[in-house]
């Protein structure tokens, strides 16, 4: 049972950073029996990390079609980032009355591993983006708020990897700095509005307002037809 454990971890977790790291596109088909193949495993492996990914909202099952990269809606977009940005401040407020002895060892370990990455690699640069704000969550010692944070950075991940038209690495590291910084003051004020200013630009990266289409883009579809 220990081993099936082990192995159902391992997939789940190979799984979700290829989705997160966008490599499994939205939408994407994900068969029980290829997942099984190309990881070695079984399909009931295969099925019980799929179950764990769907708990996460990072998969979503059909009936009589199998498992599927999740696609969230414009309007789950929406409802996720305020339920993120919420969570976040809550984050904030904690740390900055009681931080882990090692914790801001932890969390400059980890800006410097974006630094590392800055400018080369985009989708790893967005799966350490998300870390750093995993780890900020787990510093609370608080497991509850962990997973919650957790999942919707995960499900954030998967927004951007539909709804994204770029990723500012760049950015996204400096401000990771900055919120150290003001944790490490004490300023949660500070810290607050620099945490909601970098979730709101990552929202306006994602361009979550659907934008209606202009008179000549469509007719521009119906004008090929006088040339074809």
């Amino acid at each position: 049972m220990e081993e099936k454990t082990t192995l159902t971890d391992a997939v789940h977790t190979l799984l979700r950073r290829a989705i997160i790291e966008q490599a499994l596109k939205p939408g994407m088909r994900l068969p029980e029996d290829t997942v099984g193949e190309q990881f070695g495993v079984s399909r009931t492996i295969v099925r019980h990390a799929l179950v764990r990914l769907e708990n996460e909202g990072l998969v979503v099952t059909r009936r009589n079609r199998g498992a599927f990269v999740a696609e969230p809606s414009l309007e789950e977009a929406r409802n996720i980032f305020e339920v993120r940005r919420a969570l976040e401040a809550e984050v904030i407020r904690i740390l900055a009355d009681r931080m882990p002895e090692s914790g801001y060892d932890q969390l400059e370990a980890h800006v410097r591993s974006e630094q590392s990455v800055k400018g080369k690699d985009g989708p790893v640069s967005i799966r350490l983006a998300g870390e750093f704000h995993t780890l900020l969550a787990e510093l609370t010692g608080n497991a509850v708020l962990s997973r919650y944070v957790s999942e919707v950075v995960l499900r954030c991940s998967l927004i951007m990897a539909m709804y994204a038209k770029t990723h500012s690495s760049d950015c996204a590291v400096d401000e990771h700095s900055q919120i150290i910084a003001a944790i490490r003051a004490g300023d949660v004020g500070k810290a607050t509005a620099i945490m909601d200013h970098h979730l709101g630009a990552v929202a306006g990266r994602a361009e979550l307002e659907k934008q209606p289409d202009s008179v000549s883009s469509i007719l521009s579809r119906y004008g090929k037809e006088l040339v074809s």
